[in-house]
């Protein structure tokens, strides 16, 4: 009697993902982005920002404005790291569609706390032309804080506009888009715990 095989295929569908990681390289929705700052070098600058910081700040009690969402895991990491006591709050200002900024900035959330006398930090995921930094530094400068300070954990020298003194700058960085660590592409990659830069030539509309 002849043995009969029954083979049986099994399809299995996958859910739609949006990042597909590749040995130093990453998918996200349609680009491809390589590794440019890995996970502990932001680690060991944001710990050394935190120590200045408490440094310049003590006695101060200085209000954290986190600038949404882009610095959100930024803005967790420093406050953790600090020695002093500092407060939060959140602010949303939206200028970026995909991978191109539209240049105007509009307040999606508004400042509830009273910043009479105050020293206010702003922490900013990224600046580049400072066109959103401007805008923010007009608004609080009518509730009379006592001063206002910009930390930013990246910084564009090459694309600023505006007139502005950063006072402190996790990393300076070249006019490349980049993804990761609370900073996304079409709302993915905030997770990724690496900073990723776009590995393919950006036409000038990216930049």
């Amino acid at each position: 009697m002849k043995k009969i095989w029954s083979i049986q295929i099994f399809l299995v569908i996958l859910p739609k993902i949006s990042v597909i990681r590749i040995m130093s390289t990453i998918q996200v929705r349609d680009k491809r982005f390589k590794v440019s700052i890995p996970e502990a070098e932001i680690k060991k600058r944001v710990k050394a920002l935190a120590e200045q910081m408490s440094r310049d700040l003590a006695g101060k009690n200085p209000l954290f404005l986190s600038v949404l969402n882009g610095s959100f895991i930024f803005t967790a990491d420093l406050m953790r790291a600090m020695t002093i006591p500092c407060e939060v709050s959140f602010v949303k200002l939206a200028s970026y569609e995909g991978t191109t900024s539209t240049g105007k900035v509009r307040e999606v959330i508004g400042i509830n706390e009273d910043l009479k006398g105050r020293t206010v930090v702003i922490v900013e995921d990224i600046v580049e032309s400072g066109t959103t930094m401007k805008r923010m530094i007009e608004q609080l400068g009518t509730r009379s804080p006592e001063s206002v300070q910009i930390c930013t954990l990246f910084f564009k020298p090459d694309k600023l506009k505006e007139a502005l003194t950063l006072d402190y700058v996790a990393f300076e960085i070249p006019n490349d888009f980049i993804v990761g660590y609370g900073l996304d592409y079409d709302q993915a990659g905030r997770g990724l715990k690496d900073v990723y830069t776009l590995a393919e030539a950006p036409n000038p509309e990216m930049s």
